[in-house]
């Protein structure tokens, strides 16, 4: 792209300036997150010249305008929220020009066209069944912990292991009056979850982006609204995270916790779309141990300890080092 100007998209009938007036949309979410990414990305990543008099480290608008081929003005009432009748060729030339990954890009679209729908009043999601194959496939998995997510992190079905993994934010008293936890709601608002996540920075940093995506996905469900009006208002380190405008829809790799009754556990996770219902995110989340580690034994006492009809037989702890 270098420094040179291209000629601007032109824009479809949709994209005209009545009808970006006429769609308010997020245009808080918008603005925040577009803003913030074009602050994050310097003339020289984006191959343009720099400016010892440079004001701000980020790309100015008219630069991004430049890199997207939009006018300035254009892109200017883009990153003020007026999205709603926006093109996807224009949404892609900007995603490119901000570098945007996957999961960001997503996120943009998403919001443009949560930004289109006719009715904004919030709604009442109706939560999905698991149905008894799910729950099978679930049981089956002896030896890896499982359990299925949905877009609002309520784990709404899970194997032995899974709640013997996690029995502290099953035993929460973050979990609702179904008895079902909600990792968000244990990671922001459980003290505990300190101890029991080594990473929780990590941890909360990747959940808060979870919800930011579902936020654009399902901007109407109200229950997903109220659950981030209570961490907002109740948890300042969610209002940092949420104010950074991290998006992640996909979310794989290591995962350190230490656990009551195990110690010290190093686990793989993966996470599996899973078609519940046509619209609804739904996520199989299968934890396992790299084969002859200290890990995979742990989690092997774990297992052997969940498949037991009681706990009162078991020993008040295991070894930890």
């Amino acid at each position: 792209m270098g420094g040179t100007t291209s000629t601007p998209l032109a824009p479809r009938p949709a994209d005209t300036v009545k009808d970006m007036d006429q769609q308010p949309g997020n245009r808080g979410e918008i603005r925040d997150f577009l803003a913030g990414r074009r602050a994050k990305i310097t003339p020289a990543q984006a191959g343009l010249p720099t400016s010892a008099r440079r004001r701000v480290a980020g790309l100015r608008r008219e630069e991004v305008a430049v890199l997207a081929g939009v006018s300035t003005e254009w892109y200017t009432r883009l990153e003020k929220g007026h999205i709603g009748g926006v093109s996807e060729d224009v949404l892609d030339a900007v995603a490119r020009a901000l570098r945007l990954d996957d999961d960001e890009r997503t996120y943009l679209f998403d919001l443009a066209q949560s930004s289109r729908a006719g009715s904004r009043t919030p709604s009442r999601r109706r939560d999905v069944e698991v149905p008894p194959r799910v729950q099978w496939l679930l049981d089956s998995m002896t030896m890896s912990s499982a359990f299925v997510r949905n877009g609002r992190t309520d784990v709404i079905a899970s194997n032995p292991l899974a709640r013997a993994l996690y029995a502290p934010m099953f035993d929460s008293a973050t979990i609702d009056k179904r008895g079902r936890p909600n990792i968000a709601r244990y990671i922001f608002l459980d003290p505990g979850a300190h101890d029991f996540f080594v990473d929780w920075d990590a941890a909360g940093n990747a959940t808060a982006a979870l919800l930011r995506a579902e936020a654009a996905r399902e901007p109407r469900d109200r229950a997903l609204r109220d659950l981030i009006g209570e961490l907002s208002t109740l948890s300042p380190e969610f209002r940092d995270q949420w104010a950074a405008h991290d998006v992640l829809i996909r979310h794989d790799g290591i995962k350190r916790l230490q656990h009551p009754e195990v110690g010290h556990l190093e686990l793989t996770f993966q996470h599996l779309d899973l078609p519940l219902s046509s619209r609804a995110v739904h996520n199989l989340i299968i934890y396992t141990a790299e084969p002859g580690t200290a890990s995979e034994d742990r989690l092997k006492l774990l297992a052997s300890w969940s498949a037991t009809p009681s706990r009162a037989a078991l020993p008040e702890r295991a070894p930890t080092s």
